[in-house]
């Protein structure tokens, strides 16, 4: 891919406890004046960007203060979540508005799904290689 960026996928164990290699990109997020460095998995699999708990909280983000709800699907579907936009500045790229469904729980990682982290990002998987690239939409 022209212009893009390649990243390694990040190997750890899975909830099995085998050892798996997951493609992991870091970011760092922004919400008002608050930033924070974190890792997000790029999850095909996810309908929306999922951001835990706590990570709003680390941001500044006041559960009481978000009025829409967002419908979480699959293990995550009892879980309550509202809607938060932030900023996403991954590597070199200009920053991108991300936004996620603030979930009121810490069990799930942070989640870049197909809304719209996969509308934002053009990315090629090259998993016999261990790695991914990843380039900004045209």
């Amino acid at each position: 891919m022209v212009n893009a960026q390649r990243f390694p996928f990040i190997e750890g164990r899975d909830a099995f406890g085998d050892i798996d290699a997951v493609p992991q990109l870091p970011l760092i997020l922004a919400y008002r004046n608050s930033t924070v460095e974190v890792t997000g998995l790029l999850d095909t699999g996810a309908s929306v960007n999922v951001l835990p708990y706590s990570l709003g909280i680390q941001l500044g983000a006041v559960w009481e203060e978000l009025s829409t709800s967002v419908q979480l699907a699959g293990n995550l579907a009892p879980v309550e979540a509202r809607g938060l936009v932030l900023s996403a500045q991954i590597s070199t790229f200009v920053p991108v508005r991300l936004v996620f469904a603030w979930s009121l729980t810490d069990s799930v990682p942070l989640l870049l799904g197909r809304m719209n982290f996969f509308l934002e990002f053009d990315v090629c998987f090259y998993r016999s290689q261990m790695a991914f690239e990843l380039r900004p939409k045209s």
